[in-house]
């Protein structure tokens, strides 16, 4: 399979997105153990948010990866990629308070969304495309961090 970029840009713009995929598959996964188990007074407006987070990062991770294979890039998100590429780091096991469950989601997504601008900046030449869609997602990451945020006040 071979896509329409140059063999120079792919090595660019292939590692962004595969990098990408796996924040966004990564982030699916925390958000739904978090989900599963948090606990609090105010479990309900965190557990909805949570799936909230949860279908976006599905959301665009089947794009991601369907950009990814367009290119010719084979995406991988498979859990031994995910376990040593993640940005996001090890979510508390057990039981998550809620005050707890909104600080874990706040960091996870500053780390995605510094990673997703990075790779914003990386792909504007190569491929304006791929760079659109990594904006795209970032927007939408950046949505929900600060909704995140705002439940943290």
């Amino acid at each position: 399979m071979r896509g329409s970029l140059s063999d120079a840009d792919l090595k660019v713009v292939g590692p962004a997105l595969k990098g990408a995929l796996v924040d966004l598959v990564d982030l699916s996964l925390v958000a739904k153990q978090v989900h599963w188990n948090v606990i609090g007074p105010r479990f309900r407006s965190v557990h909805l948010q949570l799936d909230d987070v949860v279908a976006t990062a599905r959301q665009h991770s089947d794009t991601v990866a369907e950009r990814a294979s367009a290119l010719g890039v084979n995406p991988d998100g498979r859990a031994a990629t995910l376990a040593g590429a993640s940005a996001i780091g090890t979510v508390p096991d057990g039981w998550i308070k809620d005050t707890e469950a909104v600080q874990v989601l706040v960091t996870a997504l500053g780390r995605i969304i510094e990673r997703m601008r990075e790779r914003i900046t990386e792909t504007a030449e190569p491929d304006p495309v791929s760079q659109d869609l990594l904006i795209t997602v970032t927007g939408e990451l950046e949505k929900h961090a600060w909704m995140f945020q705002a439940e943290n006040s």
